[in-house]
């Protein structure tokens, strides 16, 4: 039997210098746009959006 690693990539470790924004792109309205583009009200309403999570069947 072979032995495996079992964490067979190293970490990746980024300096501040090598890190960039991420950004987050939402649908509103029918089209998708980007977050940094919403009004402060859109802003507040993306915060306050709930998700839907469906539970598994267990029948």
């Amino acid at each position: 039997m072979t032995k495996h690693d079992t964490n067979p990539s190293p970490s990746i470790a980024l300096t501040d210098a090598e890190r960039q924004p991420c950004e987050i792109w939402t649908r509103v309205m029918g089209y998708h746009r980007p977050y940094s583009s919403f009004n402060i009200g859109k802003k507040g309403e993306f915060r306050e959006r709930t998700y839907f999570v469906e539970r598994p069947n267990n029948g």
